[in-house]
């Protein structure tokens, strides 16, 4: 078992910048790969970015690529979204999530993922 709590969420306006953070206990975080997602109200939870077991490979959404960046410090068992430039349609629950399926590479796909947390809040106003 793999317990994922995440942090960092908040109000904030327009162009600003949040970085969140995915604390993991359990079982051995380094062979995990990550995933962030997010869900806005009435919408389905989307692909934010991956990150593999050991940060050699990391992927991102189109709607996020150049403003968000995806890391990890296996030492602390943590991975973190770096979000910049934040626009009103990135609010959201945003979601961590860890996989032991695709550890290698990280995945987009929400049926990869074994473990999530219980999401925290990005509110961003124009």
């Amino acid at each position: 078992q793999v317990q994922l709590v995440e942090s960092g969420g908040g109000l904030v306006q327009a162009g600003a910048s949040l970085r969140l953070a995915c604390a993991a206990s359990g079982r051995t975080f380094s062979t995990y790969a990550m995933g962030w997602f997010r869900q806005a109200p009435g919408k389905e939870r989307e692909f934010v970015a991956t990150i593999s077991w050991s940060g050699g490979s990391t992927r991102s959404a189109d709607s996020v690529k150049g403003r968000f960046t995806i890391s990890r410090d296996n030492a602390k068992d943590t991975v973190y979204l770096q979000m910049n430039n934040l626009k009103p349609e990135d609010t959201a629950v945003y979601y961590c999530a860890a996989s032991s399926k695709v550890a290698g590479l990280g995945s987009s796909l929400k049926e990869s993922y074994n473990y999530w947390g219980q999401g925290t809040q990005v509110t961003v106003s124009s």
